[in-house]
């Protein structure tokens, strides 16, 4: 099972305090951490992490846990997430890149 999710807060942090940038990378970093500590197959890019799990409970945990780190650096949190459940598949977090890299590497250019 794969899911990528972004997870984002919005209004004034717990302590009051206001980012006069709006950044939103510590936020971004609790969560992240969390992925990592999970032990998951994951990848982070600049708008979404992708986490690779054997069943919905294992991989919606850490979504869960991402989620409730990112609650202290706003008064709301925003997730999206998507999700491809292939029961029977595993390493799909890179396999479905390599199959995509060799199509395009298989497609006639004009």
């Amino acid at each position: 099972m794969l899911i990528a999710f972004s997870v984002a807060p919005s209004g004034v942090p717990s302590d009051g305090a206001e980012r006069s940038d709006a950044s939103v990378h510590d936020a971004v970093a609790a969560a992240v951490r969390v992925v990592r500590e999970s032990g998951l197959p994951h990848r982070t890019t600049s708008m979404f992490t992708e986490i690779e799990g054997p069943d919905w409970d294992s991989v919606m945990d850490v979504v869960k846990r991402a989620t409730e780190a990112v609650m202290p650096f706003g008064s709301r949190v925003s997730l999206v997430l998507k999700a491809d459940i292939r029961p029977g598949y595993t390493g799909e977090l890179d396999a479905k890149i390599e199959r995509l890299e060799a199509a395009i590497d298989d497609v006639d250019t004009p």
